[in-house]
């Protein structure tokens, strides 16, 4: 059996067990990590404090003070919106800001807006700049690069002038998507198709005049090819062509033209007929 003394040792090990426990309970419902990319704002008796808290651990008395942890990383927020354009026709934008609260501006926020400062003030000045921006412009300028890049440029100095005097820094704006009227895409569709047939005729008008180019450059050196060889044949080439086939085909029957225009041998056949029809002496 245990003795006294030993049950005592038991006993303190387990008061202290329980102490230990109670005491973890208690400093972790009083802490708070801030990690990298986040700022804390610390709430002392209902009053913000004018410091914000930076990485680490940070303990405090539930029943004085309060911590707040704030994302101070670049963050997203998309939006979609039907606007009108300049002549009434309704186009819708998907659109994306890109945009953070930096750590020396998160007590101002946290005081002046509040821990909702995107519903109360990013996605109502986000939609506003969209109507007024866009409402500004022909359905064609959101269908160009050029005409979507200056209505970016300029959603984002309108989102600045509002909302960095306010503690929210906005980095940049993104057209996600336009969606055009079905009316205008389809008549964009039909002169983007007009377009390219005109540009195949073009292609085909340029090819006809360069074959007949080619035609007529083609005729030129067969004629100039005529008319150099028709110098070059005189009457001695012809005398020695025709000698040189008298010695090269033993066989071949040549008439050779007289000073009567014809062949020797036709010559002497006229002569015999007319012999014959002379009468006998």
């Amino acid at each position: 059996m245990a003795s006294s003394h030993d049950r005592g040792v038991i006993f303190r090990l387990a008061g202290f067990a329980v102490f230990l426990l109670a005491g973890l309970g208690m400093i972790s419902g009083c802490a708070r990590v801030v990690e990298s990319g986040q700022a804390g704002v610390q709430f002392d008796f209902g009053k913000i404090s004018e410091q914000p808290l930076g990485v680490g651990w940070h303990f405090f008395f539930p029943v004085f003070t309060s911590i707040e942890v704030w994302d101070v990383k670049t963050q997203q927020i998309k939006e979609s919106a039907s606007v009108p354009s300049s002549e009434g026709l309704i186009s819708t934008l998907d659109v994306s800001v890109l945009y953070n609260v930096p750590v020396e501006k998160v007590v101002w926020v946290r005081r002046t807006i509040g821990p909702d400062y995107m519903s109360t003030v990013v996605e109502p000045y986000i939609r506003e700049a969209i109507r007024n921006v866009a409402s500004g412009y022909e359905v064609k300028a959101l269908f160009s690069d050029k005409g979507r890049h200056e209505i970016g440029e300029k959603i984002l100095d309108f989102l600045r002038n509002k909302l960095n005097p306010l503690g929210i820094m906005v980095q940049d704006v993104l057209l996600r998507d336009v969606q055009l009227p079905a009316a205008f895409a389809q008549s964009i569709s039909l002169k983007l198709k007009t377009e390219q047939e005109a540009l195949q005729k073009e292609f085909e008008l340029q090819k006809a005049k360069k074959d007949a180019e080619i035609e007529v450059a083609r005729a030129m050196g067969v004629a100039k090819s005529n008319e150099i060889i028709a110098g070059t044949i005189t009457e001695n080439y012809l005398r020695y062509r025709w000698i040189e086939g008298l010695q090269h085909n033993e066989m071949q029957v040549v008439y050779v033209p007289t000073e009567a225009n014809l062949p020797i041998m036709e010559a002497g056949r006229w002569k015999m007929a007319e012999d014959s029809r002379k009468p006998a002496k």
